[in-house]
C-alpha cells in the first residue's frame, strides 16, 4: 500500500530520454504486437487453459492479460503504468499524496502514452478523497481502486455513480462480504508477504479463507510475494480472477526507480525483506515491509517520537498516524527518486529475491505467463 502524506508531491521526474517524442515512439512500440514466443506446440493446450483461468479477471478489467500493477509511490507513475497497460497488463497509477491537480496531471500524461485501460489507487484516508474520486472521473478512468483502509460507502457510491469500477481491498472475509454489500465490484486480497504496508496474514491463508465463499459473486484478485507464473496459476486454480503484482515490476527499464533503488532489489532476498515492529499496542502502526537498512532502524526511533508526542497529548490519534504515513513517504522518496538507499525506505515484498535482472515490463509479464503455461503444460 503506498504511504500518504497531507502535503502535495513534487511532480515526478521523467524517465531518463522522457521527451514528447521519445514518449510517442516508446508508446507506439510497446502498442505494437510483440513476436510471438517460441513455445512448443504442445503448449498451445496449456496457454488456452490460461487464458480461459483468467478470462473473467482480464474481462472486468479490460485488458488482456488479469494481472494488475501493484500501485507504489513514487514508482507506479506514467511511464510503468501505460508500459504495463501496453503490454497487455493493467497499470494502475499511485495517487499516495497527490494533490487533486497533480493527479490530472499524472492520468493526462499516462493517457498520452497508452490507449489501454489503467486504474488509480487512491489511499482511504487522504483529506480530499472525494476530490480525488471526481478527477478520476472526469478523466474517464474506469477502475478506482481504494486502499488503505475501508473506503467510505459515499466515495464507492460516487464512484460508481460517475461509471467507474470500484476495487477495493479485504484483508478478511467479514470484511469482503461488507465491501461488496457496499458496491465493491471486485476485491483484492493481499497478504503479509507483500511489500510496503501489510496487514498480518499470509496470502496463503487468506485465499483459502475468502476464495471459496466470494469468488462466485466478484473477481478476487490476489497479491503479496507472487513471483513466478506457477504461483499464479496455484491461485487461479482456487478461483482467483487474476493477480495484482508490484514487486517484480520495480526493475522494469521502464521504471523511473533510480539505478541504486534498482541495484538493491537484484541484490535482495526474501529473508532481507522484513516487516516494521509496532512498539506500544496502544497505538496501532500499520507494519511496512522492506529491505533492512539505516532508514528502517531510523523509523523505530521515530515512532517511538510520535508515541511519545501522542501519549503527552501533543497530537491526537489521527495526526500522529499522519505523521508516521508522512515519514515513509519522505523516505520513500529518498530511496526511490534520490537514490539514497542506505537512508530511504526500500519497501519490497518477499518476492524480491526473484528479481534478478533489469527487463521491459513486457518481458516481465510473459515470463510470468510462460512459466504458468508451462505449470499447466508439464501436467498434461
Amino acid at each position: 500500500m503506498a504511504p500518504l502524506s497531507t502535503t502535495d508531491l513534487p511532480a515526478i521526474p521523467a524517465a531518463q530520454g522522457n521527451t514528447p517524442a521519445s514518449q510517442a515512439a516508446a508508446a507506439a512500440e510497446a502498442a505494437a504486437p510483440a513476436a510471438p514466443p517460441s513455445t512448443p506446440p504442445a503448449n498451445d493446450a496449456a496457454r488456452a487453459r490460461l487464458e480461459r483461468l483468467m478470462a473473467r479477471g482480464a474481462a472486468f478489467l479490460g485488458s488482456r492479460v488479469a494481472i494488475m500493477g501493484g500501485a507504489m509511490s513514487w514508482i507506479s507513475e506514467r511511464n510503468l503504468v501505460a508500459a504495463l497497460s501496453n503490454a497487455g497488463a493493467f497499470g494502475v497509477i499511485a495517487c499516495g499524496a497527490m494533490e487533486p491537480p497533480r493527479l490530472a496531471e499524472e492520468i493526462a500524461a499516462t493517457q498520452a502514452l497508452t490507449d489501454k485501460p489503467f486504474g488509480v489507487n487512491l489511499i482511504t484516508m487522504h483529506p480530499r478523497l472525494d476530490a480525488l474520486v471526481q478527477v478520476c472521473l472526469d478523466a474517464k478512468v474506469g477502475h478506482i481502486v481504494f486502499a488503505g483502509g475501508i473506503p467510505p460507502t459515499p466515495a464507492i457510491r460516487k464512484a460508481k455513480e460517475g461509471g467507474a469500477k470500484v476495487v477495493c481491498f479485504a484483508p478478511a472475509l467479514a470484511l469482503a462480504k461488507k465491501l461488496v454489500r457496499s458496491g465493491a465490484d471486485a476485491l483484492v486480497i493481499e497478504g503479509s508477504e507483500a511489500g510496503g504496508h501489510i496487514g498480518p496474514v499470509s496470502l496463503n491463508v487468506l485465499a483459502q479463507e475468502i476464495l471459496p465463499a466470494m469468488a462466485a459473486e466478484v473477481p478476487v484478485f490476489v497479491a503479496g510475494g507472487i513471483g513466478r507464473g506457477e504461483a499464479l496459476l496455484s491461485y487461479l486454480e482456487m478461483g482467483a480472477a487474476g493477480a495484482q503484482i508490484g514487486t517484480r515490476f520495480v526493475c522494469a527499464t521502464e521504471s523511473i526507480a533510480h539505478p541504486k533503488f534498482k541495484q538493491a532489489f537484484i541484490r535482495g532476498a526474501a529473508r532481507d525483506a522484513l516487516p516494521t515492529v509496532q512498539l506500544d499496542e496502544r497505538f496501532p502502526v500499520i507494519p511496512v515491509r522492506a529491505l533492512q537498512n539505516e532508514g528502517t532502524k531510523r523509523f523505530l526511533e521515530h515512532q517511538a517520537g510520535v508515541i511519545r508526542r501522542h501519549q503527552s497529548g501533543e497530537l491526537d490519534k489521527v495526526a500522529a498516524q499522519l505523521d508516521i504515513e508522512h515519514y515513509w513517504a519522505g523516505a520513500l522518496r529518498r530511496a526511490v527518486i534520490d537514490g539514497d538507499v542506505e537512508n530511504g525506505s526500500l519497501m519490497a515484498g518477499q518476492s524480491v529475491g526473484m528479481v534478478t535482472k533489469e527487463a521491459p515490463a513486457a518481458e516481465i509479464l510473459a515470463e510470468l505467463m510462460d512459466q504458468a503455461a508451462a505449470a499447466l503444460a508439464a501436467r498434461a
